[in-house]
C-alpha cells in the first residue's frame, strides 16, 4: 500500500503547478506586451460598481463548487459530508488543472473518493456518472446555442492552428473537440445504461493483448465495478437524474457568467447571451488542449472569441483575470488543501510524498481505511 501512496499522489506535487503557470501567464504577458496601450488602462473608469461586479464574479465561482458539491453528495448517497466533498471538489479540480483537459483528473478522483471511505463500486459510479453529466450539457447546449445565436455569430476569424501536424480553422476544431464529447458521452450510456456485460467483455479482451496485459486485472475490476455501477444507476429515480442534471447546469452556468460580470467592471455589456455560448465554444476547443488545464490556449484563444465586447487593448488584462480567478485560484488552494487532506486521510499511515512528508501519531485508524489497505494489499 505504502509504494502506491506515491503513485497516485505524485500527480498532485507542488512543483507541478509550476508549469501551468508558467505557460498561462508566459502567454498572457506575451499577450499583454503586444496589445499594450498606456491610454486605455488610463482611460479606465474603475468604479464601486466594479467592485462589486468582480466580488460578484468570485460569489459565482463559490456558487459553481457548492453545485458540484451538492451534486457530488447526491450521486454518494450523503455518504459524504459537506466538508469531505469540499475537500474532494477543490483537490479533484486541483488535480484536473495539473493535467491535460482531455485527461482531467479521474484518476486522482477515483483514488481520493476510494480514501475517503466510498465503495470502489460506488467510487467508479461518481466519477463515470460526473463525467456523463458534465458531457451531456455540452452536447445538450451546444445544439440550443446555435439555434439561438446562430452559427455565424459564434465563430470569429481566428486563422488556422495545427491539430496533430494538420492546419484546422477554429472551426474544425471546434467540430473535434464536440465530435470527442459525443463519442464519449456514446461510450460511458452503452457502459452504464446498455449492456454494460459486453463493455465488461470488450474492456478485458482489449486488455488482454500483448502490450497491456500488466493492466489486465485493472481492467476485469473497473469492468465489474461498471456492471455494478449500472445496476445502482439504472434504479434511481426521474427526480434523481433532474437534481443532478440540475446541479450540472447551475455550476457550468455560474462558472460562464463569471466573463460576464468581469467584461462589466469595465464597460457595458449589450449581449450578455453571445457572451455565454461563445465560453460554451471556448471550452469544447480547451477540452482537447494538451497543456496542463488548458493553460496558455484558454488565454490565447480569449481574445478572439471575446475581444469584441472589451475595450481594445484590455483583451488579455481581462483574459489573466479570469483565469486567475477560474484556474490560478484552483492551484493555490489545492497546493494548500493537499498537504491538509493528506494528513486527516492517513493519520495512521505513515507516508513520504516528494514535497510532502507526512509522520502521524495516533493509532485510531477506522476500519474502512484499514479494509481499504487491505484491498489494495491484494489488487
Amino acid at each position: 500500500m505504502n509504494e502506491q501512496h506515491p503513485s497516485i499522489l505524485n500527480k498532485l506535487q507542488i512543483r507541478r503547478v509550476i508549469w501551468p503557470v508558467l505557460i498561462g501567464l508566459g502567454v498572457g504577458g506575451w499577450l499583454m506586451a503586444d496589445a499594450w496601450d498606456p491610454e486605455v488602462f488610463r482611460s479606465t473608469n474603475w468604479t464601486t460598481a466594479s467592485w462589486l461586479f468582480l466580488l460578484g464574479a468570485i460569489i459565482l465561482m463559490l456558487m459553481r463548487d457548492l453545485a458540484y458539491m451538492y451534486r457530488i453528495r447526491l450521486l454518494s448517497d450523503n455518504k459524504l459530508s459537506w466538508k469531505q466533498s469540499f475537500q474532494v471538489i477543490l483537490l479533484w479540480e486541483f488535480s484536473s488543472a495539473l493535467t491535460p483537459s482531455v485527461i482531467g483528473g479521474s484518476a486522482v478522483a477515483l483514488y481520493i473518493l476510494t480514501k475517503e471511505g466510498i465503495s470502489p463500486g460506488r467510487t467508479t459510479a461518481i466519477v463515470l456518472i460526473t463525467a456523463f453529466l458534465d458531457e451531456l450539457f455540452y452536447v445538450v447546449m451546444v445544439p440550443v446555442v446555435f439555434l439561438i445565436a446562430g452559427f455565424e455569430k459564434l465563430f470569429t476569424s481566428q486563422g488556422e492552428y495545427l491539430f496533430l501536424d494538420t492546419p484546422l480553422g477554429i472551426t474544425s476544431i471546434f467540430l473535434v473537440g464536440y465530435l470527442f464529447i459525443v463519442i464519449l458521452i456514446i461510450i460511458i450510456y452503452a457502459a452504464i445504461f446498455f449492456r454494460p456485460d459486453i463493455f465488461n467483455w470488450i474492456l478485458v479482451r482489449v486488455f488482454s493483448v500483448k502490450y497491456l496485459k500488466k493492466r489486465k486485472q485493472w481492467a476485469i475490476n473497473t469492468g465489474q465495478d461498471i456492471i455494478t455501477t449500472s445496476k445502482e444507476m439504472k434504479g434511481k429515480p426521474f427526480s434523481f437524474w433532474l437534481k443532478a442534471f440540475g446541479a450540472t447546469v447551475a455550476s457550468w452556468t455560474a462558472r460562464f457568467w463569471v466573463v460576464n460580470l468581469l467584461i462589466l467592471t469595465i464597460t457595458q455589456v449589450d449581449d450578455h447571451f453571445l457572451i455565454y455560448a461563445r465560453q460554451l465554444i471556448m471550452w469544447v476547443i480547451m477540452l482537447i488542449s494538451p497543456t496542463p488545464g488548458g493553460s496558455g490556449i484558454a488565454e490565447y484563444i480569449f481574445g478572439g472569441f471575446l475581444g469584441e465586447f472589451i475595450p481594445t487593448g484590455m483583451a488579455p488584462a481581462m483574459a489573466l483575470l479570469w483565469r486567475l480567478i477560474s484556474y490560478y485560484s484552483y492551484l493555490i488552494i489545492g497546493a494548500i488543501l493537499l498537504p491538509i487532506w493528506v494528513r486527516r486521510v492517513f493519520k495512521n499511515n505513515p507516508i513520504h510524498i516528494p514535497h510532502i512528508h507526512l509522520s502521524h501519531k495516533g493509532n485510531h485508524s477506522s476500519s474502512t481505511n484499514k479494509d481499504q489497505t487491505e484491498q489494495t494489499h491484494k489488487e
